[in-house]
């Protein structure tokens, strides 16, 4: 007697399976693409964070350098002042004895006066070239936090990429879609901005 219609467990349990690995390896294949185009973005992100903080660095650089060259130019001019006192201070000792003093004390006097002119006007113009280069850093460094939040965001994304592909959990994967999205509006924002 026959014990009921005879299935072939073996056949179908081996169909279920061959399913199984073909829509698990479809999905896996998606992670991995989605983790690879998130991990290039993070590269770029990358580079650029590390391109702008050395732009801004040599700026910054630049922009000591002009600094001391305009504190040179002052110290220059306090010494032209300070020469320009010596003369005063020996012509007034003429004029308290009584004596016209010798015409060189105003003529170094007057020359002095000419030199600090100058020499302010250059100190003054050095100045203006640091305070240029500063803001320009100073821009540059803004856009260098831009671009390295993206990384981290793009970080995080890969990492959830990665637990999607372990646990093969579609939510975690759609977490890590929406951080690349978040990654991927961050570095359009530093690129435009």
């Amino acid at each position: 007697m026959p014990e009921g219609p005879e299935v072939e467990t073996e056949s179908l349990h081996e169909s279920i399976q061959e399913e199984v690995e073909h829509e698990g390896g479809v999905f896996l294949k998606r992670i991995a693409l989605t983790t690879a185009l998130l991990a290039a973005l993070a590269a770029i992100a990358a580079l650029r964070a590390g391109a702008t903080v050395n732009e801004a660095l040599v700026l910054k650089t630049e922009a000591a350098r002009l600094q001391a060259e305009a504190s040179d130019q002052w110290a220059y001019y306090q010494a032209k002042g300070v020469k320009a006192a010596v003369q005063e201070a020996s012509r007034t000792s003429w004029l308290a004895i009584g004596q016209s003093p010798p015409p060189e004390y105003a003529e170094k006097q007057k020359q002095y006066a000419e030199e600090q002119a100058e020499i302010q006007e250059k100190a003054k113009e050095l100045e203006k070239e640091r305070d240029a280069k500063s803001t320009e850093a100073d821009h540059l460094l803004h856009h260098h936090h831009g671009f390295a939040h993206a990384v981290a965001v793009f970080q995080v994304a890969i990492a959830l990429g990665a637990v999607a592909a372990l646990t093969k959990s579609r939510p975690v994967w759609l977490g890590s879609l929406l951080l690349g999205a978040g990654g991927i509006a961050l570095l359009g924002a530093a690129l435009f901005s």
